[in-house]
């Protein structure tokens, strides 16, 4: 799997459904800045409470799909979801299908969210429970006062910038201050200390 975060100003999502999962999935996106249109040929009362305007009271067509770039399907039939997918890969559509491995061209993380830092884990669909498990993980390790700090870093960051730092001098006055607030960036051991199973993919990212 490739982790890439969306930017939901410049992504064009929708959702289809009919119930609960469409309602979770719904204040899920909303919550990260998605604004999706939602689609829906029966939805339940809840569902049109929470989709307000933005819901669209019929199945995307053909036409809809072309102006999607990604969007997350739930609460319909096998038959539907297939017949819907392959409309949606046919269109060059990013679909999700909740639940259903085969129609999902991308699995959805669980997140946890400190202010501008966002972290993430998944298991490409293989235990939800296991993403949720390492979630509070990460929420016991990076606790609320990071979402301060990210606003401070990226002031700093512009600051220094303004005044002609380079990429490395940058880089080592953030991590001064995070050394400084939480500790070293130690890797976590486990408690063997058994690393021989991490990831030999680079830390290249921003």
């Amino acid at each position: 799997m490739i982790p890439i975060h969306l930017d939901p100003a410049q992504t064009r999502i929708g959702l289809v459904g009919r119930a609960e999962l469409t309602v979770r999935r719904l204040a899920w996106l909303r919550a990260l800045g998605g604004n999706p249109l939602v689609y829906s040929d029966q939805p339940d009362a809840i569902l049109r409470e929470a989709a307000g305007t933005a819901l669209i009271a019929r199945l995307p067509t053909t036409s809809d799909l072309s102006e999607m770039q990604v969007i997350w399907v739930a609460d319909l039939t096998p038959e539907e979801s297939e017949a819907l997918g392959a409309q949606a890969r046919a269109a060059k559509v990013l679909l999700n299908t909740e639940d259903v491995l085969p129609l999902c061209d991308f699995h959805t993380p669980s997140i946890l969210r400190r202010g501008r830092l966002v972290l993430s884990a998944g298991t490409g669909g293989a235990s939800p429970a296991a993403a949720s498990f390492v979630r509070e993980r990460l929420a016991a390790s990076f606790p609320k006062e990071w979402a301060e700090m990210l606003e401070s870093l990226a002031a700093e960051r512009q600051a220094l910038k303004s005044a002609g730092a380079t990429m490395a001098e940058m880089k080592q006055a953030a991590l001064a201050r995070l050394e400084a607030t939480f500790g070293p960036a130690t890797p976590y051991r486990g408690e063997t200390g058994n690393t021989s199973n991490a990831s030999t993919i680079p830390p290249f990212g921003d």
